[in-house]
Formats: structure tokens, sequence, C-alpha cells
């Protein structure tokens, strides 16, 4: 565009030169010289519009050509910060997670110790006599002494898987040491860390049905406020604060001695 106009301009300034000498002929050397001065400052007028555009063309351009890197480079610091902000939550949150977990981990090494005072293993059999009983096949029977430790290592196996974080090898190896002794007293153990390991994968549903079961098979068991009290976690995991509620109200009353009711008493008043 812009050489279109100055192609027109210098096309203008060449014809009013040329014409001239006939508008000098026609008229006088003085109209003559009084014209090609007024075109000449006319052609004068064009190029300086012609060169003024040029110029803001060239603004233009060069505006085209750096705004969109502008543009990105304002985009990039702006990435940059939020980057920034975002790393620094993230640290915030990993330390958070970090403390989280230590307090998890202190808790169940707490209760793991706990419930290990009950944990007795069953007393040493007396030493068998000369005499070994017999079976009816006519074979030595097990001596009780064997059948105990081996119920005793059954069960420190599933507690060896719990304790490494190992939750589904753990739940099943406590699943069939009950199967093998129901009637063992860390029968009620190995039911209520079924539930707890079923929490810690937040299967929370199964934790439930796990607890509840523990509840109604051994209602004089001394887990019975620690089930409560992971029953009630699963709840509130869960979503169902009015349950996790009246699950806390009722450990509270029932065992208001335990150390299960006084953790519940501080998470009922935190839910208040």
């Amino acid at each position: 565009m812009i050489n279109r106009v100055l192609r027109a301009a210098l096309a203008v300034a060449a014809i009013c030169v040329f014409a001239s000498p006939a508008t000098a002929a026609l008229f006088g050397d003085d109209v003559a010289r009084k014209q090609v001065a007024e075109q000449q400052k006319r052609v004068d007028e064009l190029r300086q519009v012609t060169e003024g555009l040029a110029s803001r063309l060239a603004r233009v351009e060069e505006d085209a050509k750096a705004q969109p890197v502008l543009a990105l480079s304002a985009e990039i610091q702006k990435l940059r910060d939020e980057i920034r902000t975002l790393r620094g939550e993230i640290e915030t949150l990993a330390n958070n997670i970090e403390g989280v977990a230590k307090r998890q981990r202190d808790m169940y090494v707490d209760l793991d110790q706990r419930l290990r005072r009950f944990e007795q293993p069953a007393p040493p059999a007396a030493a068998p006599s000369t005499s070994a009983p017999q079976g009816d096949a006519g074979k030595p029977a097990a001596a009780p002494g064997a059948a105990a430790n081996e119920e005793n290592e059954a069960y420190e196996r599933a507690q060896g898987q719990r304790r490494i974080g190992n939750y589904p090898a753990a739940i099943v190896a406590f699943q069939a040491f009950i199967a093998k002794y129901p009637k063992s007293p860390l029968a009620p153990r190995a039911q209520y860390w079924i539930g707890d390991s079923q929490f810690n994968q937040r299967d929370y549903k199964n934790a439930i049905a796990s607890q509840q079961k523990l509840l109604a098979a051994y209602p004089d068991s001394n887990s019975v406020p620690d089930a409560l009290l992971n029953l009630a976690s699963a709840q509130l995991e869960s979503g169902d604060s009015a349950s996790a509620r009246k699950t806390m109200e009722g450990l509270i009353a029932r065992h208001p001695a335990s150390e299960a009711a006084e953790k519940a008493r501080r998470r009922v008043a935190n839910l208040r």
C-alpha cells in the first residue's frame, strides 16, 4: 500500500514537471513557476505523508513481531510463579503427610503394645511321659505344647505381615488363623487386626463389617474397646459422621476407663 502511494505521488510530480513548459507557454512564466512550486510543495507533502506512513508501518510490523514474544514471555513468567507456588504447597503437604504418617505409626505401635499385654502365649505343657499317648491309628498324638507353639507361630506370622505393611497378606493369614483356631484366645485379636488392616487399605466397608463381626462373636473380649474405636474411624472416613459419633458415645458409656474411650472423647469433642 505504501509503495502504491509513493508511486502515485511521484507520478503526479512528474506530470507537473513535464507539463510546466506547456503551461508556461499558455499562461506565462510567472504562472508556470507558481504552479510548479505548488506542485512541488504537494509532492513534498505527499512524500512526507508517505514517509510517515512507512514509519508507522514499520512500527506496526515491529509491534506485530514483538507482541507474541512479549505475551509468551509474560505467560511463561506467570507459569513459573504458579509452579513455584505449587512446589511450595507440595512441600508443605509432603511435610504434613510425613507428620501424619509418623503419628499413625506411633499410634499403631502403642496400640500393638497394649494389645500384646493380652496376647499371652499358652502355658507350656507338662513334660510328656515315657509312654506317649497313642492316637486312633496307633501313632503318637501331638503334644499339647507343640500345638500351642504352632498356634502362636501362626499368629506371629500374620502379625509379621501386618507390621511390614503387607496388609493383604496379613488379612489372609489372620483369616486362616481364625479358621484353624476358632477357640483360640488370640482369635479376637486376629479378627481385630483383620478390620484394622482393611482400614489401612482404605477398605472402610469391609473394615466396618470385620469389627462388627468381632463385637458379635467376642462381646466380652478385651479387644472390644479398640474395635469400637476402629469401627468409628471407618464410619467417619466413609462419611457417616452420625454413626461414628454414636459408636464413640457407646464406647465411652460402656468402657469409660479404657484408653480407647479417652481417644473417643477427644474425637467426639472435635466433631462438635
